[in-house]
C-alpha cells in the first residue's frame, strides 16, 4: 500500500515542502484450512482406524438394500484379512450402534446404510 502525504500550504515567503511518499508492505496471513470433520463411514469398505475413521460410537439405520435382510460390520485388529483379526462383528437387520476403540486396527462394513458418528 502506498500513501502520499502532502504538506500544509507554506507561508507566502517560504519554499514549498517536498511531497513525502510512505510505502508500507502488508502481508496477509494465509488462512488455515479447516480440518475435515469425520461424521460418518460412507458405505462399503475396510477403513483404517485413526486415518480413515476416528474412534467413537457410530450408528446405522440398517441394511442399505431392502431386498437383503441384513448387513455386515466388523471391528478388526488389522487389515490382513485373517479370521483371527476379528475383534467383534455382526449382521444387523435393523438399526445398530457400535463403538470403534482407539486400539482397533480397522473397521469393515458391507451392505449397511452410512454409519453416522454419534459420540
Amino acid at each position: 500500500m502506498t500513501v502520499t502525504v502532502k504538506p500544509a500550504a507554506p507561508a507566502s515567503d517560504e519554499e514549498p515542502a517536498p511531497e513525502v511518499t510512505v510505502t508500507e508492505t502488508v502481508t496477509e496471513k494465509p488462512k488455515a484450512k479447516p480440518k475435515p470433520k469425520v461424521v460418518g463411514i460412507p458405505g462399503d469398505g475396510t477403513f483404517v482406524v485413526g486415518d480413515e475413521v476416528k474412534p467413537g460410537t457410530y450408528k446405522t439405520s440398517g441394511p442399505a438394500d431392502s431386498a437383503i435382510p441384513n448387513c455386515y460390520w466388523a471391528r478388526l485388529k488389522s487389515t490382513t484379512g485373517d479370521f483371527e483379526d476379528i475383534i467383534a462383528n455382526g449382521n444387523p437387520q435393523g438399526q445398530t450402534t457400535i463403538t470403534i476403540a482407539g486400539g482397533d486396527g480397522a473397521f469393515q462394513t458391507s451392505g449397511c446404510e452410512e454409519w453416522k458418528k454419534t459420540g
